[in-house]
């Protein structure tokens, strides 16, 4: 139900407020229908999709069939005082005055959300100031309760605030002006439902009918009739049944496509973020550069003028060779100069072995990245049919994934397991991996726990360093080079006792050292 036809129906019952109620009735378990006196029933069919508000002279029965149906005869009772939308929003508000009696009932908001397949009908506490219309309150029980694990975005829970549908800027069909619509006249028809409130695919195929016009093409010079046909579809937001089959298949077919773009968009997501923190890494590097080059210059001072720099001491001020001044250089007093210098060019080099390794694949990266960005903005213009294709595709090219970690395949066709996060390093080490197996760990540095599921056979070199380069990829010691890996079998890994998950103790272990990156 769009926009402009729950307006329409909104205004049929506010035409005869205040109401006296006489009952509700539940020809289903997702319907209700509250009985207005000389006017009908007012019927709320909160079934998702589709959900729909409308006035019938019907006669109609049956007992509540749930909690939430019951709650609604115990707790909205009284007249009927106000019905309100939400600017033309898919959202209704209703409030009931309460009654006095043996029990007093106290007055009630309903609120409903015809809002395809997050529909939803709620009973919220009266707002404080009942002379003004509140979209907020405390929800006291809800048809469907909306929790984290089917909503990570929004929560409807019985006992928490109801938070109304974020705001939004359209043009409002019933108070825009001639000028509004000539300023649509280079937008297509069947793209004037984006700029207006209230109508959805269904209304706006009905305006292209009613106006005649193509719907791929704007009006230009024509919109006086597009404009003449959206204020009949204001008085009349009724839709003709060719247009109606039509809306409807063209609402399914968005409604896949829509799926199918949520589907096909986490992989490029995720890729985009994984080259994000690859080009990252390739400006810390240059940051590294810079370093390199201050470290390799104190040290050259160091070897210089190593004669003058008394053991023991934890700073010098050494002149520079260009004469500039004095330079600050801070020392480990237990290391002579020479040893100080020899740290400091050990630490440039390493830099600059990352800042070449990186630069190297600095502009495959760059074009990846623009690349994976064409792709996801070309998702979201493409027509159901590409999308079909391009999810086919994807479906075909899965390849299997462990649910313990990322997995690998060594060159001695070994199983390797990369724990991802705590939870999976814990399952992998104390669960996966059995006693034989090999298990591998940067030394020194938080990182992942990376398994080979070597069944107690021995490993070669090409496999242990395969193992190594996950490991080290996958730690902090990523910008380092000649990064210390330990590795041992899992029957000498244990968990300390009151350690958090993933950390772990390790006795047996022998040392490679590997630059940290991705094996071939």
């Amino acid at each position: 139900m769009e926009g402009l036809m729950l307006a329409r129906t909104l205004a049929e019952v506010q035409a005869v407020l205040p109401a006296r109620t006489l009952g509700w009735a539940f020809p289903d378990e997702t319907t209700a229908a509250l009985l207005l006196e000389g006017v009908g029933n007012l019927v709320f069919s909160y079934r998702p999709p589709q959900p729909a508000l409308y006035l019938s002279n019907e006669r109609l029965r049956g007992e509540p069939h749930n909690p939430f149906q019951r709650l609604l005869v115990a707790r909205v009772r009284g007249d009927l005082t106000r019905a309100a939308q939400l600017k033309l929003d898919r959202v209704a508000q209703f409030r009931f005055a309460g009654e006095s009696g043996f029990v007093d009932v106290a007055p009630a908001r309903l609120l409903f959300e015809l809002t395809g397949r997050n529909g939803n009908l709620l009973v919220l506490e009266d707002a404080p100031d009942d002379s003004e219309v509140s979209w907020e309150g405390r929800i006291v029980a809800a048809g469907r309760e909306i929790t984290n694990n089917r909503n990570r975005f929004r929560t409807v829970r019985s006992g928490g605030q109801y938070t109304p549908p974020p705001p939004y800027s359209k043009l409002d069909p019933r108070s825009m002006t001639a000028a509004d619509a000539e300023s649509l006249q280079h937008l297509p028809l069947g793209k004037w439902r984006e700029r207006l409130d209230g109508l959805g695919l269904l209304l706006g195929a009905e305006l292209v009918r009613r106006a005649g016009l193509p719907a791929n093409q704007p009006p230009l010079s024509a919109w006086p009739r597009a404009w003449e046909a959206l204020q009949g579809l204001v008085a009349d937001p009724s839709i003709d049944v060719g247009t109606l089959n039509e809306g409807m298949r063209e609402a399914s077919r968005q409604e896949k496509a829509a799926q199918l773009r949520k589907t096909l968009r986490e992989p490029l997501e995720k890729r985009l973020s994984l080259l994000r923190n690859q080009l990252a890494d390739v400006d810390r590097a240059v940051e590294g550069l810079e370093t390199a080059v201050q470290e390799r210059g104190e040290a050259d001072l160091l070897m210089a003028y190593q004669h003058g720099i008394q053991p023991g001491e934890s700073s010098v001020l050494l002149p520079a060779f260009d004469g500039s001044g004095e330079v600050p250089i801070s020392l480990e007093p237990q290391l002579s100069a020479v040893q100080n210098a020899e740290k400091r060019y050990a630490r440039a080099r390493r830099r600059e072995e990352v800042y070449e390794r990186l630069a190297e694949r600095e502009p495959v990266l760059r074009a990846e990245f623009a690349d994976v960005q064409a792709d996801r903005a070309a998702l979201e213009e493409a027509p159901l049919e590409r999308l079909e294709s391009l999810a086919r595709t994807l479906e075909t090219g899965r390849t299997d994934r462990s649910p313990y970690g990322a997995k690998y395949t060594s060159p001695g066709g070994f199983e390797v397991l990369v724990g991802r996060n705590n939870k999976e390093n814990a399952t992998l080490t104390h669960r996966v991996g059995r006693s034989t197996d090999h298990w591998f760990h940067v030394q020194g540095f938080p990182g992942s726990h990376v398994l080979v599921r070597s069944g107690g056979r021995d490993l070669q070199l090409p496999d242990i360093l395969f193992a190594a380069q996950l490991a080290a990829y996958h730690s902090k010691a990523r910008q380092s080079g000649n990064v210390a890996v330990d590795y041992t079998r899992i029957k000498q890994v244990w968990r300390p006792k009151g350690a958090s998950a993933g950390q772990v103790h390790y006795a047996g272990q022998k040392t490679v050292y590997v630059d940290p990156e991705i094996p071939e």
